[in-house]
């Protein structure tokens, strides 16, 4: 479940502070050297390494080694620095040059680039963006990922809600992929390990001619993947629909394509 929200401190130091319009050093303080880029970093890892749960100002200046105050003069609040940490991490996201490829293979690219993300930093498939940054992160990914759809006869609106639905959908596998990689780790098994431990259990109750198909499927299924459900093959199933459907909306609006060597 969503617990964060970007934009929901104040926006205009939020503003300025993603774009460092007035990034300035504290007159005074133990610590002269740290900037905001040292504060977005260490709040960055906190949440990598425990999750937004663990984030706190009183966390992140530990982590500095000052005191918790001395934050609150490079950073307002908790909600200013998570929109720095993802504006940050928009940031850094590799950006390849798609500009000569088909246009599947770059909305593949955009939607593989968004679970890289979210596999290096797991918090962020948890920040809902329906108010988005407006920072020169989220500004420069939003201009590369448009450019997977442009030139495809499709108006503006049209190129967005594409991108948008690319987006959600990446999103949504992410959070899967990282709800199952919490059930093994805290059950301290495998998804193979678990089934193996437990389908004695279920075949003693579970009579097969009462749900046939459901028991040909689901033994089908768990033959091909290993278990109940794979993130993987649920994301690379999906992500060829998504670009089914997309293809759908452009028909004959884009070029044709020839097909990879």
């Amino acid at each position: 479940m969503t617990t964060e929200r970007t934009s929901t401190g104040d926006p205009a130091r939020t503003l300025r502070l993603l774009w460092r319009e007035t990034v300035g050093e504290p007159k005074r303080g133990p610590r002269r050297g740290l900037s905001v880029d040292a504060v977005v970093d260490a709040a960055t890892a906190l949440a990598d390494a425990e999750g937004l749960t663990a984030l706190t100002m009183r966390r992140v200046a530990q982590a500095l080694g000052v005191v918790p105050m001395t934050l609150y003069t490079y950073v307002p609040g908790k909600a200013e620095l998570l929109d720095l940490m993802l504006d940050a991490a928009y940031a850094r996201m590799p950006r390849d040059d798609i500009a000569a490829r088909p246009w599947r293979e770059r909305v593949r690219t955009v939607a593989d680039g968004n679970m890289a993300l979210f596999e290096t930093h797991p918090w962020a498939a948890d920040v809902s963006t329906t108010r988005p940054l407006l920072g020169p992160g989220q500004m420069a990914k939003y201009e590369y990922e448009l450019s997977a759809l442009d030139g495809l006869g499709l108006d503006d609106v049209a190129m967005d809600d594409c991108l948008t639905y690319v987006l959600g959908f990446a999103q949504s596998c992410a959070r899967a992929a990282a709800d199952a990689r919490a059930v093994e780790r805290d059950s301290a098994m495998s998804e193979r390990e678990w089934w193996e431990a437990n389908a004695p259990l279920l075949a003693r109750v579970l009579d097969p001619a009462a749900y046939p198909t459901a028991s040909r499927v689901g033994a089908a299924a768990g033959a091909a993947h290993g278990s109940a459900y794979s993130p993987r093959h649920a994301y690379a199933f999906g992500l060829a629909r998504v670009l089914d459907a997309l293809a759908a909306l452009i028909g004959d609006r884009a070029p044709v394509e020839r097909p990879s060597s």
